[in-house]
C-alpha cells in the first residue's frame, strides 16, 4: 500500500546525550503548575493531568552530573510492575505511550490507523544491538532505567501519580526507546554494572541517557553502579557531555469532586392571625463555600405560596499539590504536596534552614 498517514504526536523536549564542549550547569528550582477539573451533578470525578515546569537543566560534563547523584543502598522491597501504570495516554490525544514511541522512533514515515492510533507499519533501528526491524511485534519499548531499578533507587517513596508520569514519560527522548525485544529481554532490570548494550559504539550515549534519567528524576545509585559508570567516564567516555533537560513531569491527580442533589422542604414561620400554607420546594445543594435558599413569602390574612428559586453553585478544588509521604526524597525542589491535609514543600533544607545530608531534597511541612 502506497499511502501513509501520520497522526500528530505530543510536543517533545528532545535532548540527546553525546560528546560536546563543556558549558555551564544550572540547577532547577520550581514547581508544577495547577490543573483545572470539572465535575457533573451526582458524579464523583477524579481526573489525572500532566504538568511540567518550564525551567531546565543545561548541558554539563557527564562526571559533574554524576557527582550530583546520591550513592546509597537500593531499597529492594515491595516492587510490583503494576505499581507503575503504563501504557497510558497522558496527553489525551488518543495515542498511548507505546504507540507514541513507535511513531517517534520509526526511521521511515510510520503508517498509522487514524481511528485508533495504531501504528500499522514502520521501520525501527535498535540502537542497543544495531538491528533493523520492520515488524512491530519484534519491537519493545524500553525504560532506559527500568521500572524496578527506579523503584529500588527512590521511586518506592513516590505517589502513584509520580510513578505513572515516570512510566509514560515522553517529555525527554532519553527516558523511553524502541529496541529489539531480544536485547530488551537480555537487559531486564539490570544497571550498567551488570549490563551494557551489545553494540559497544553506543555505550557512551547509553551512559549519558542513564545518568540524565537518574539525575532528572532524583534517583540514587548503588555503589557498584556508580563505580562502573565513573570508571567508564574516566576511560572510554572521558569526553562525554550530557545535554540539558526540562524538569521531570508531574502527574497531578485532582481531588474527587462530589456534587449531590437533594430535595429539602422549606419551613416558614406561622403568623398568629392567619394560617400559613407551606409548600415543599426543590432545593439543590452543592459542596460549595457559600449557599443560599429562597423561602416562599406569605401575607397576613391570606394563604399565599411563592415558589422558591433553585440556586446551584459549583466549586471545584484546583491545586497542583500531590499526595506525599513526609521525609521521603522528592523532586522538583519547591514542589508542593499534602499529607493528611497538611501542606508540604520539597526542600533541601529543614524548617530551620539546615541542609539535609547528601544535598537531597525531602518533603517537609511548608512554613509561612
Amino acid at each position: 500500500m502506497n499511502w501513509r498517514i501520520a497522526a500528530n504526536g505530543v510536543a517533545l523536549v528532545v535532548a540527546i546525550s553525546g560528546v560536546a564542549s563543556d558549558t555551564s550547569y544550572a540547577k532547577y528550582v520550581g514547581s508544577a503548575g495547577n490543573a483545572s477539573h470539572a465535575g457533573a451533578v451526582t458524579v464523583v470525578t477524579a481526573v489525572t493531568a500532566v504538568t511540567e515546569a518550564t525551567q531546565k537543566f543545561v548541558a554539563d560534563d557527564a562526571r559533574s552530573v554524576l557527582a550530583t547523584i546520591k550513592v546509597e543502598n537500593e531499597y529492594k522491597t515491595g516492587y510490583r510492575r503494576s505499581l507503575f501504570i503504563h501504557w497510558a495516554d497522558l496527553d489525551g490525544d488518543g495515542c498511548d505511550t507505546r504507540e507514541e514511541v513507535l511513531k517517534r522512533d520509526s526511521i521511515s514515515k510510520p503508517q498509522v490507523d487514524p481511528y485508533r492510533c495504531y501504528v500499522v507499519a514502520g521501520d525501527w533501528f535498535s540502537k542497543y544491538d544495531g538491528k533493523t526491524l520492520s515488524d512491530r511485534s519484534d519491537v519493545d519499548i524500553d525504560h532506559v532505567v527500568a521500572l524496578k531499578e527506579a523503584w529500588d533507587s527512590g521511586a518506592w517513596s513516590w505517589s502513584e501519580s509520580q510513578r505513572k508520569a515516570y512510566a509514560n514519560d515522553l517529555t525527554d527522548s532519553r527516558s523511553l526507546i524502541a529496541v529489539s525485544d531480544r536485547v530488551n529481554m537480555s537487559k531486564g532490570d539490570k544497571d550498567p554494572s551488570n549490563w551494557m548494550p551489545p553494540l559497544k559504539s553506543y555505550w557512551c550515549t547509553y551512559l549519558g541517557d542513564w545518568i540524565s534519567v537518574k539525575a532528572r528524576w532524583g534517583l540514587s545509585m548503588d555503589q557498584s553502579e556508580f563505580g562502573r559508570i565513573k570508571n567508564l567516564l574516566s576511560s572510554d567516555c572521558s569526553s562525554l557531555t550530557i545535554s540539558g533537560w526540562s524538569a521531570a513531569p508531574v502527574a497531578v491527580s485532582a481531588p474527587a469532586t462530589t456534587i449531590t442533589t437533594a430535595v429539602a422542604p422549606v419551613v416558614t414561620t406561622p403568623v398568629v392571625t392567619s394560617p400559613v400554607v407551606t409548600t415543599p420546594a426543590s432545593a439543590t445543594t452543592v459542596k460549595s463555600p457559600t449557599s443560599s435558599t429562597v423561602a416562599p413569602s406569605s401575607g397576613s390574612g391570606s394563604s399565599a405560596t411563592t415558589p422558591t428559586t433553585n440556586a446551584t453553585a459549583t466549586t471545584v478544588a484546583q491545586n497542583g499539590a500531590k499526595d506525599i509521604y513526609p521525609g521521603s526524597y522528592c523532586a522538583p525542589v519547591d514542589g508542593l504536596g499534602t499529607y493528611k491535609g497538611t501542606p508540604y514543600i520539597c526542600s533541601k533544607t529543614n524548617a530551620e534552614g539546615s541542609p539535609y545530608a547528601g544535598g537531597r531534597a525531602r518533603w517537609r511541612k511548608a512554613t509561612n
